[in-house]
Formats: structure tokens, C-alpha cells, sequence
């Protein structure tokens, strides 16, 4: 089975609590998705509002793979550049798979609707995205056509001793 793709659904308390649930679920998977386990879902919500409410301003976009029983299975959030020089290329953030979704190719197809989506913005040229070293996340983005184009050692703290690289990404829509 494949995942369904939409971008900017009407977002319902069904559709919000699945993305929190997402979220928070990924997290204490360990994914990098800006927090580390354990996490509770009151832990992850104001995050999700704050993305919620750049959409409402049109700044962020949502993308949401749904599996076939209609759950969220995949999110990734795509905003716009607010300075005048960087309108051309836009930001990918907090890409999701559910754990029980991984290994099947959807991180790849999540990335391919992303990329599709960015493509129908006017102006917009290409995609970056920043990831935490030392998960092999940069091995993954690079299989999806992104270059590695900056590296911050040490930049993320996951815990005291654990600091990891903060990892650049750009994908040309070209």
C-alpha cells in the first residue's frame, strides 16, 4: 500500500490530534524532530501550534501522507522565506514517518510530494532542510537527490555530552 498526499488539508481535530500523535510518537522513536524521549503529546503541542498558526498567517504549508485506513502516517511542514533575497527557495521542516511506517519507501515518496509541492509555488527553485548528524539522516536526504551544503559540528545538544551536527540540505527543483 502506498500513502494518499495532500497538501493543506482542512485541518480537523481529527487531522491536528494525528499529527500530534505523529509527532509524538516519532519522537520517542528517537527520530530527530526536534525533541528527545520521552516526550508526552502536552510536551509536543505548542510546537504544533506554532506551526499551525504560520499556516493560518500562509507562511508554512502542510503536506500529510495518509496510510489506507485514513491515520496520518507522514507530515512534513514547507515554509516560506520572509527575507526579500531568499523568496526563491523554501524551507522543509519536521519531516515524519510513523515508526510502523518505516522501511516501506514512504520517507522517499513523502520527500517526492514535497518536492512536488514546492514546485507548484511560483518562484520557488529549491528546497533546503537541516537534519541531526550522527542518525545517517544526511545518507537518507542524499538518496533523494539533496547536497549536503553546510555543516554546524556540535550545533545540537541532545544531552550533556551528546552534542551532534547540525546538517544543511538543499534540493534543486530544477
Amino acid at each position: 500500500m502506498s500513502l494518499t498526499f495532500s497538501l493543506d488539508p482542512a485541518v480537523t481535530p481529527d487531522l491536528r490530534d494525528g499529527i500530534l500523535d505523529l509527532w509524538t510518537d516519532v519522537s520517542n522513536a528517537g527520530g530527530a524532530v526536534g525533541f528527545v524521549p520521552p516526550v508526552t503529546r502536552e510536551v509536543v503541542r505548542p510546537e504544533l501550534v506554532r506551526h499551525l498558526v504560520q499556516m493560518a498567517e500562509g507562511r508554512t504549508h502542510l503536506l500529510i501522507g495518509q496510510d489506507e485506513t485514513g491515520e496520518v502516517a507522514a507530515t512534513a511542514f514547507l515554509t516560506f522565506n520572509t527575507h526579500r533575497l531568499m523568496t526563491h527557495w523554501l524551507w522543509l521542516y519536521t519531516v515524519m514517518v510513523h515508526p510502523r511506517h518505516q522501511g516501506k519507501g514512504y520517507g522517499r515518496d513523502l520527500l517526492t510530494a514535497a518536492a512536488d509541492a514546492a514546485r507548484t509555488f511560483d518562484g520557488i527553485d529549491a528546497i533546503r532542510l537541516t537534519c541531526r548528524g550522527g542518525l545517517g539522516l544526511e545518507r537518507f536526504y542524499a538518496s533523494c537527490g539533496y547536497k549536503e551544503v553546510g555543516r554546524v559540528p556540535d550545533a545540537i545538544r541532545v544531552a550533556p555530552g551528546d552534542d551532534r551536527d547540525d546538517i544543511t540540505m538543499l534540493l534543486p527543483l530544477a
